[in-house]
């Protein structure tokens, strides 16, 4: 039996194998389908709502609701529920999940998702009837699309409350009708479930945790700890010295005002079967753990909020962790760069200009554009480890809110294969993220007249892929590189039933660990 950890819910998930009937009188949640009316030929009147769908329930279930007149509201569409009542009492819950034609995995984590709010706060314990949650026979990946949206719904961060509320709901139990010999996919889906939802929690954990409590020296710590449970990883962390040795101006020309000396987080997870074929990817991520804009000084309103704007390392930490706990076939190296961006007076003015770690110098016209400044120096260490391929991932531009909402991610590439690989993995687990252009105009405008590169570019118009044209340039020849700017994404996707409705939503997490588990 396996437990997640929501910062105050504990919620347990398990397999009952070999289970034709439910013994007890905890409630049940079933499943329902939607079957479309033919329209008859000639009919003026509005067409029938369709029927439900229910003989995969136990005949006695199937008997009790043919007799309930509310019943006939009911037709199994997605996103409906009916709830009634067994002859002892038993409740017995049922979600629609619409045509089963259509029925995908992301319809399996909305609506179980669904489920559990219903019937969480009234039960310790509940049964689910997972032969009717599952896609097309695909034991495993039902199992894990069910898991990790229990997991991530389940999630609640209020452990700096005085009197918290968890749910009630203490434990979920999928039964099934097969035995355990011939699905062992369930298990093995299970135990992935678990891996991918427990490390979104606490990437949401970091990113929600207030900035007085989540420094870049707490943060490192709080990575160290987590990260020494996980097997065949290794950490080594980067003070104010050793970045000073590493040249990493930019980098430090951000930390300048802290109170905190910044901090570089290099974690490497080794595959057990590792020889010199094997693929190895670079995560890095911008760790701003509050945002002030330095001497660009944000207004009051937009400052609230920005201790998310250490959310891209917490993503690629996140995707990191869940990559060595499933065992992926690729060596993944993650980079974490920490600091914040504060005000005093040796923090860095507007028309300063520093020396990147790769020997370009850069006019910063904004200390607001800091993030670039950080990862630029990060991206440069990263090529030097020759990877394969490197993903970056920022809370960079609020123009990206502007360009594509708050539920897409943008992504910006300089190689074809790894952006469609990304993208793949995206529309893989229902994840939404498009691909803008960086142009040679783009590039243009981001070049200085008194230095090399300059932080912001000329023009406020097309601000997100400017950024991203400026992050290339720290980019060594022949090093595949991607950009996920997760500005838009990074917090509450209310549309997500298994995202909180405030605070970290843990989003791209499952799309980095998708194509990571791909990598050959």
């Amino acid at each position: 039996m396996k437990t997640s950890n929501g910062s105050s819910n504990k919620l347990k998930l398990s397999i009952q194998f070999n289970s034709p009937e439910f013994e007890g009188k905890d409630p049940v949640i079933l499943s329902a389908f939607h079957k479309k009316a033919e329209a008859k030929k000639g009919a003026k009147k509005k067409e029938a709502t369709g029927e439900v769908q229910n003989n995969h329930w136990p005949k006695e279930y199937k008997e009790i609701f043919s007799t309930l007149s509310a019943a006939e509201n009911f037709s199994g569409k997605k996103g409906e529920s009916f709830t009634f009542y067994d002859q002892n009492g038993r409740t017995l819950y049922v979600t629609g999940l619409g045509e089963k034609a259509k029925v995908d995995l992301e319809v399996l984590r909305r609506q179980i998702a669904t489920a559990y709010k219903a019937v969480s706060k009234s039960y310790k314990k509940v049964i689910v009837d997972v032969d009717g949650f599952l896609h097309k026979k695909d034991y495993e990946g039902s199992l894990t699309a069910l898991s990790e949206s229990l997991m991530m719904t389940a999630y609640n961060f209020d452990k700096h409350k005085s009197k918290q509320k968890p749910a009630k709901l203490e434990e979920i139990v999928f039964a099934t009708k097969e035995k355990k010999t011939t699905a062992k996919a369930m298990e093995k889906g299970l135990e992935n479930g678990l891996s991918i939802g427990e490390s979104i929690n606490i990437a949401r954990d970091f990113v929600n945790e207030p900035p007085n409590v989540l420094n870049s020296v707490s943060y490192a710590k709080m990575v160290e700890k987590d990260a020494a449970k996980l097997k065949r990883v290794k950490v080594k962390v980067l003070g104010k010295p050793e970045l000073k040795k590493e040249k990493m101006g930019l980098f430090l020309s951000v930390n300048n005002a802290s109170a905190h000396d910044a901090r570089l987080v290099h974690l490497t997870y080794t595959p057990a079967k590792s020889n010199k074929n094997t693929k190895h990817i670079v995560l890095v991520g911008k760790g701003l753990t509050f945002d002030t804009g330095g001497y660009s000084l944000k207004p009051s309103a937009s400052m609230i909020n920005m201790k998310f704007d250490m959310a891209g390392s917490a993503t690629v930490y996140g995707a990191f962790r869940a990559a060595a706990m499933l065992g992926v076939n690729a060596k993944i190296t993650c980079i974490l760069g920490l600091t914040d961006n504060a005000v005093n007076n040796v923090a860095t003015m507007p028309d300063a200009v520093f020396t990147a770690r790769n020997g370009k110098t850069v006019e910063i016209l904004n200390t607001d554009a800091e993030g670039r400044l950080v990862l630029a120096d990060c991206l440069d260490y990263a090529c030097d480890l020759k990877p394969d391929a490197i993903i970056d991932a920022a809370t960079l531009t609020g123009a990206c809110l502007m360009a594509l909402g708050t539920e897409i991610c943008a992504v910006m590439s300089n190689n074809d294969k790894l952006v469609g690989d990304l993208k793949k993995s995206a529309k893989a687990q229902d994840e939404y993220l498009w691909e803008l252009p960086i142009v040679d105009e783009f590039r243009e405008d981001i070049k200085s007249n008194v230095a090399d590169l300059k932080n912001i570019a000329g023009s406020r118009f097309a601000g997100t892929t400017k950024a991203g044209a400026f992050l290339e340039e720290f980019i060594q020849e022949g090093v595949a590189w991607a950009h996920l700017d997760i500005a838009g994404v990074a917090d509450s996707q209310s549309h997500l039933p298994y995202c909180p409705s405030k605070g970290a939503s843990g989003i791209m997490i499952r799309t980095l660990v998708n194509y990571m588990s791909q990598v050959k």
